[in-house]
């Protein structure tokens, strides 16, 4: 999928059958597997800046592909920070730190580094490596450039999925999630009744504020709109990006989030303690790392303890889409260990891995993921994602400086969302992304 693409891009699942009397080729294919396990050694140097419970579940994962390739050692070049990761990774790549691997999870970022010549090209191993018989084309049409493939994703995640905790919920005397945008505003006034904080937590430190504005985007006027506007085919001061954002001042004027300055200080790992541990907020809406928190880091017991609804429907013609993103691997074209990186991307697409995957609540775009360990939470986003037209997240497609003041302006707007001020923060956006294409 292209971040222009609104197809179903989930995969469909595929089984290697061997064929009566091919069993000497089958054979052969084999020896010649085992062969290439035997050639792949030495020093594999992967860039990672996933941290926390994601991050053990790599190194899980890594574990498993030494295990198969034992005479390779892994050293991770770790990038450590907060907010967007492009600042450090660009620090070390250009401060000479060499690897084989690095994860990414933003398109805009790997043409950056394509347009550098930092990366290798992997159309040759699609094919060597049957990948193609394991992971749809849309996902090889989404790690591309201009019809060439550079990332393997290993990962794919609904970004338009609200996370909550159901006793609030019960708390409050809300029977069920709300499914339209009015029902979604009425349960803010129950669950402040009910003595919680705030019903919805914002967390406007540096990326995740612009989550409801992206989502609001697509529900009030559609893929083809976000995607032009990502391109700067049409002006951050198009009407419909206004309405997006007036939707977004409705949100909260209906008292939905608390101090902007509450907002302002705190990123989503804060704001998600708030709700699954403080228990002094309601709604989330974040990617599908939330799951591996709640799982591993509050222990909590998925689609019993807390569960995810999609964004609300807003009947204005656009309710069949949802955000979405990825993790990918990329191979780089000065890395010492070419053979090592490559069988490293091929293990993930093994049922090995994206089962791994499944049980820590991640959905792989592999055929060889078991869909049954997945929990309700994760059920829910595949289907919703399965059933939606997509679009990439706003922010991962814009350029790096367009971003910056993209996320900016937004945090100015959480301070004033009147009118007034809402055609001043698009107007400087649109200022910026002029000089920014």
């Amino acid at each position: 999928m292209t971040s222009s693409s609104s197809s179903r891009f989930m995969p469909h699942i595929h089984r290697r059958t061997l064929l009566a009397g091919a069993g000497s080729a089958a054979l052969a294919a084999l020896a010649g597997r085992a062969r290439a396990q035997d050639a792949v050694s030495g020093e594999l140097v992967v860039l990672n800046w996933i941290g926390g419970s994601e991050a053990e579940m790599m190194k899980t994962i890594q574990n498993g592909f030494v295990k198969k390739y034992p005479s390779v050692r892994i050293r991770e070049v770790n990038i450590t920070g907060q907010g967007d990761m492009r600042g450090g990774i660009r620090t070390a790549l250009l401060g000479g730190e060499v690897v084989d691997v690095l994860i990414n999870t933003w398109p805009a970022f790997r043409k950056e580094l394509s347009d550098a010549g930092m990366l290798r090209p992997i159309d040759d191993q699609w094919k060597s490596f049957g990948w193609d018989k394991l992971i749809s084309q849309s996902w090889k049409d989404l790690g591309s450039i201009n019809g060439a493939a550079y990332g393997l994703t290993y990962t794919f995640g609904d970004r338009s999925g609200i996370w909550y905790k159901k006793e609030h919920l019960a708390k409050a005397g809300i029977t069920a999630p709300p499914k339209t945008w009015d029902e979604f505003l009425s349960t803010f006034s129950k669950l402040t009744e009910a003595g919680y904080a705030a019903p919805v937590a914002i967390p406007g430190k540096y990326w995740a504020h612009a989550e409801w504005f992206e989502n609001l985007l697509l529900r009030t006027a559609g893929v083809e709109t976000a995607t032009k506007l990502a391109a700067h085919e049409i002006p951050w001061t198009d009407p419909a990006v206004k309405t997006a954002l007036s939707k977004y001042a409705e949100m909260l004027s209906a008292g939905c989030c608390g101090a902007t300055n509450t907002m302002l200080a705190n990123d989503w790992d804060g704001e998600a303690d708030q709700i699954f541990q403080a228990n002094a907020k309601n709604y989330l809406l974040i990617g599908m790392w939330m799951n591996n928190r709640a799982k591993n880091d509050y222990k909590l017991v998925e689609g019993t303890d807390y569960d995810l609804f999609q964004f609300p429907s807003l009947g204005m013609g656009h309710d069949d889409t949802s955000s979405v993103d990825a993790k990918e691997f990329l191979v780089t074209s000065n890395g010492a260990n070419p053979k090592a990186a490559d069988a490293f991307l091929d293990y993930w697409t093994s049922a090995e891995a994206a089962n791994l995957l499944a049980k820590n609540g991640y959905a792989s775009p592999s055929s060889q993921v078991d869909s049954a360990l997945y929990g309700e939470a994760q059920k829910t986003a595949t289907a919703a994602v399965a059933s939606s037209k997509l679009q990439f997240v706003l922010g991962d497609l814009l350029p790096g400086d367009l971003v910056d003041e993209y996320r900016v302006q937004l945090q100015k707007f959480l301070q004033d969302p009147s009118e007034a001020n809402i055609d001043t923060v698009l107007g400087s956006i649109e200022t910026k992304a002029q000089g920014s294409y």
